[in-house]
């Protein structure tokens, strides 16, 4: 059986390689307006996710060219909903109440939505990446992350 071009662009992983190249197409915008030591993290990322996003496109392509039948999106679609859902309330809340609370908050309910569950294992991975952070980038290299609106006030 084979599958017209309009049913290729409509297989889950096509729709999502595309949907990553434009949001983080997008979000290269906001980047413009930073220091160029400030800048690099966030465009080394954005670049990073266009790439792999890019070869995911182009496999899954490869793979409806062969007739290959699309993988369903999810397994479990409840736990990517969360996940997409925590992405934005860490983006709300890195706003709100800034980086380092909101990454602390965050790394741990990720982890937890994904299945760890040990909550010694959580709070380690919590202060080792938060810590790594800020050795790196606020006492090493000396650039701020957003403190909050809410603290600004």
């Amino acid at each position: 059986m084979s599958e017209n071009p309009t049913n290729r662009l409509a297989r889950p992983e096509t729709l999502t390689a595309l949907g990553i190249i434009v949001v983080a197409a997008a979000f290269f915008v906001p980047t413009m307006d930073l220091q160029p030591i400030s800048a690099l993290l966030p465009v080394a990322m954005l670049a990073g996710m266009i790439i792999l996003a890019a070869l995911l496109l182009i496999a899954d392509q490869r793979k409806a060219v062969a007739g290959e039948a699309p993988e369903p999106m999810t397994k479990a679609p409840k736990r990517v909903l969360g996940a997409f859902a925590l992405i934005v309330a860490y983006a709300v809340a890195t706003h709100l109440i800034g980086f380092y609370p909101g990454t602390a908050i965050s790394i741990p309910l990720v982890a937890f939505l994904f299945g760890y569950r040990n909550p010694i294992g959580l709070a380690l991975a919590t202060v080792i990446v938060v810590g790594a952070i800020y050795l790196i980038f606020d006492f090493g290299m000396s650039q701020d992350f957003p403190s909050g609106s809410l603290w600004q006030k």
